[in-house]
């Protein structure tokens, strides 16, 4: 579980830059949505995702573990099992508690982070957009849109379930071109919070005892 971890919650998914002949196709319903809901986010001060994770082969979840996001601006915290991540706005730190590891690099102006809002922006020059109609999820008739790599980046598709009403993401499924499989599906939503002041720092004081390497 650890390496399917690092893999899709670490490291990042680097999507190739669109090419001339290969022209983008969004569903001008889906993304009526998908903009009302950055909106939203972007709206609020801070928001707090508590979510499960589920990962699998061949379209199946086969484990399924808690994680928490903290989004403020363009800086976050995610954190699932022994692996937590934060980017300050400039660089991005990956811990690993098991391993006593902390990798910290700059990101990278193509790279797609698997978090709960992610695809919300990168959908406008990396994805073929499709509103697939309505789909229950959580007891929510929810709007199904699905996203289709316009370049091969080693995602297959990726689908967005959104509840209109409120403008909030309710999930998001994410299958990879070797048939992996990952989920967020979010459990709780909270905004506008009082944060520690410290929540998006990475200090390095707390880390003596740990392998840091800055690539």
């Amino acid at each position: 579980m650890k390496n399917i971890v690092s893999k899709i919650i670490v490291a990042s998914f680097v999507v190739g830059s669109v090419g001339m002949m290969q022209a983008q196709k969004i569903d001008a319903k889906a993304k009526k949505i998908l903009d009302d809901v950055t909106a939203n986010y972007n709206s609020k001060k801070n928001s707090y995702f508590k979510f499960a994770f589920g990962n699998g082969m061949n379209g199946t979840v086969t484990k399924t573990e808690p994680g928490i996001y903290y989004v403020a601006g363009d800086k976050y915290k995610l954190k699932i099992m022994e692996t937590e991540q934060i980017f300050d706005g400039n660089k991005i730190y990956n811990i690993n508690t098991e391993d006593k590891e902390v990798t910290v690099a700059k990101p990278n102006g193509s790279a797609v982070m698997f978090s709960p809002i992610n695809y919300l922006t990168t959908y406008r020059k990396d994805y073929n957009v499709t509103y697939a109609g309505k789909k229950n999820v959580n007891g929510v008739n929810a709007d199904f849109i699905k996203l289709t790599p316009v370049k091969a980046n080693g995602l297959k598709f990726i689908y967005i379930f959104v509840n209109s009403s409120t403008k909030q993401m309710l999930k998001l499924e994410q299958y990879g071109s070797n048939r992996d499989i990952a989920i967020i599906d979010i459990k709780e939503y909270k905004e506008n919070q009082q944060l520690d002041a410290g929540m998006f720092v990475f200090d390095k004081t707390k880390y003596k005892n740990y392998l840091i390497t800055e690539l």
